[in-house]
């Protein structure tokens, strides 16, 4: 059985199939098998975007999806906290936040150097690490483009570079534990992001400040919402994307 609202809601627009397709950027080929092949549906993200270019509800076009206002209040609910800047968030929140980890312990971080002098951390990194956890560092490439440019957006140039470099020197000894792993990218960051498990801090970039001064998201995951998860696949894509490095000096070195 065709989905009749969709295909309504297609006619209704005054667009044809070609016309859709081009605006979401996919062949009117996908397009007709959404309308002709329920079973054949899109992801998540053509389902909003196709909702919002027709003008209608995901739940009205995919009525087994929820309602905005069902995916709004679930993102609430997945707010522990806002700070409006980094500099007001306690200090004991970072290293309690991964005392509690026993499945996931990621940074993502261009340099992060405020968390290297952190002996409460380095302590919880050592304690992980003999429990078998895998623990993973991102830190950026200080050789790449997206660092310098970053630098400038602070207004310390190449001071970011020399901070990331600084940062895994104070790290060193952590290079030698089982199970750490560290990793530079060359991505551009808007956010920084610390998470263990199914909680996290998200440190948000903003043009023409230090992230010390930038909001930071306390999140936990709840069932049904969607912000954890999102920042959680970005995680996962710089890590994907990241060259491991196996010592803090020398950075073309594979961790491999």
């Amino acid at each position: 059985m065709a989905n009749e609202r969709l295909r309504g809601a297609i006619v209704e627009s005054g667009m044809t199939l070609d016309q859709v397709a081009d605006r979401l950027g996919v062949s009117a080929k996908t397009v007709e098998r959404w309308v002709n092949e329920p079973k054949r549906q899109p992801y998540r993200r053509y389902k909003y975007a196709t909702a919002s270019l027709l003008r209608r509800e995901v739940s009205y076009l995919w009525p087994e999806e929820r309602t905005s206002a069902e995916v709004t209040e679930a993102g609430n609910a997945e707010l522990v906290q806002l700070y409006p800047h980094r500099s007001v968030v306690p200090n004991r929140l970072w290293p309690q936040l991964y005392a509690g980890a026993t499945r996931h312990f990621d940074v993502l971080v261009y340099s992060g150097f405020w968390l290297t002098e952190d002996a409460e951390f380095h302590q919880v990194v050592k304690e992980k690490s003999a429990d078998g956890l895998r623990i993973r560092f991102m830190l950026g490439d200080p050789d790449s483009a997206a660092v310098a440019v970053r630098g400038e957006d602070e207004g310390i140039d190449g001071a970011m570079a020399s901070k990331i470099r600084n940062a895994l020197v104070n790290y060193s000894s952590l290079f030698r534990l089982p199970g750490v792993e560290f990793r530079l990218h060359s991505t551009t960051l808007y956010n920084s992001i610390y998470r263990a498990d199914d909680a996290m801090l998200a440190n948000g970039h903003l043009y023409g400040v230090g992230a010390y001064m930038a909001p930071v998201l306390h999140l936990q995951r709840v069932p049904g919402g969607e912000l954890f998860d999102a920042y959680a696949e970005s995680v996962e894509r710089i890590w994907e994307g990241a060259r491991p490095i196996s010592s803090p000096t020398n950075l073309r070195g594979s961790g491999a």
